[in-house]
């Protein structure tokens, strides 16, 4: 996944041998990678991608499941979160295949004729693209499941005062070492007037997941503007947005950090209209003001208990 990841558990006994519980979670993860991982030429879904068939595509049960929840937050967000990015990714110069240079107004438009969470059918054991070019990219969602997936490994152990992290996201459970809520940091987006701050906000969390979207670390330059990395499904285009970063806190990972990456891409108005309408999510947004101050919004049932800025409900 080209990240890290970091597993806080109080066992409830002495004597817990930690290499062995780690070679099971290596095992979780380097299952979900020759499943969902665009990086590996012969995972399931570089094979999916590869072919051109619109006949039925046999796959496994947890990426159906990846898939199925993929297509259900899209139709939630109007199609602002779609899994068919992959080549919309590639031209602007991300992913594993990156084109060199910017692409024209023709190339994005032959992309997005075959781009588009309609263009996929899932059935009980099989995944159906209605293009031949439609290809996948899960990268918005699969490392959330990887998330949940680990923690519910550890659970299965036994554990249950638990913190998972994989590259920010997070699934906990239970009390830290001191017996208090686990603490989540909201990282700081880079720039602004209180850069030397690594964290904009912190969370608590007596369980549950937390995952986060942000559009300021991968840029490109278009027209003398440095933009972000998250692209416009509708449009094919990186977005124009004074959103910052999304925080989005759910009880499955996987859910959260597919709403995270469909609320970059909405502007903050938008997001927090279909948050209010999903009771299995809330939100916390990073906003760039127009005078150049930022502040922290956050949707209904959120508790901020510490924020290097201005918080608005």
């Amino acid at each position: 996944m080209g990240t890290t990841y970091s597993i806080k558990a109080i066992p409830l006994e002495k004597n817990i041998d930690t290499q062995i519980l780690k070679k099971g979670i290596d095992s979780v993860l380097v299952t979900l990678n020759k499943r969902m991982s665009t990086w590996d030429p012969n995972s399931e879904i570089s094979q999916f991608n590869l072919t051109h068939s619109t006949e039925p595509f046999v796959i496994s049960e947890s990426f159906r499941m990846v898939v199925k929840e993929a297509l259900n937050v899209s139709e939630k967000t109007d199609g602002f979160f779609d899994i068919t990015v992959f080549d919309l990714m590639g031209i602007w110069g991300f992913g594993p295949d990156p084109n060199p240079g910017l692409p024209d107004q023709k190339q994005i438009e032959t992309v997005l004729s075959f781009t588009g969470h309609e263009k996929i059918n899932v059935t009980e054991k099989t995944i159906i693209k209605k293009h031949p070019e439609t290809k996948l990219d899960l990268n918005a969602i699969a490392k959330g499941y990887a998330v949940d997936k680990v923690f519910h490994f550890l659970q299965s152990k036994g554990f249950i005062d638990l913190f998972v992290e994989i590259g920010g996201e997070v699934q906990c459970a239970g009390r830290n070492q001191l017996n208090k809520y686990w603490s989540i940091g909201i990282e700081n987006p880079s720039g602004g007037n209180k850069s030397n701050q690594n964290f904009a906000a912190i969370v608590y969390s007596d369980g549950g997941a937390v995952a986060t979207s942000g559009n300021y670390r991968n840029f490109i330059e278009l027209d003398g503007e440095i933009l972000g990395h998250t692209i416009n499904p509708k449009t094919g285009y990186p977005i124009r947005t004074n959103v910052l970063s999304v925080t989005v806190l759910s009880n499955s990972c996987m859910v959260a950090d597919a709403w995270a990456t469909a609320l970059m891409v909405m502007d903050y108005e938008t997001g927090l209209k279909k948050v209010t309408e999903n009771p299995y999510i809330k939100a916390v947004w990073i906003l760039d003001e127009s005078d150049g101050s930022r502040v922290v919004a956050k949707s209904v049932g959120v508790t901020i208990d510490d924020s290097i800025y201005k918080i608005i409900s």
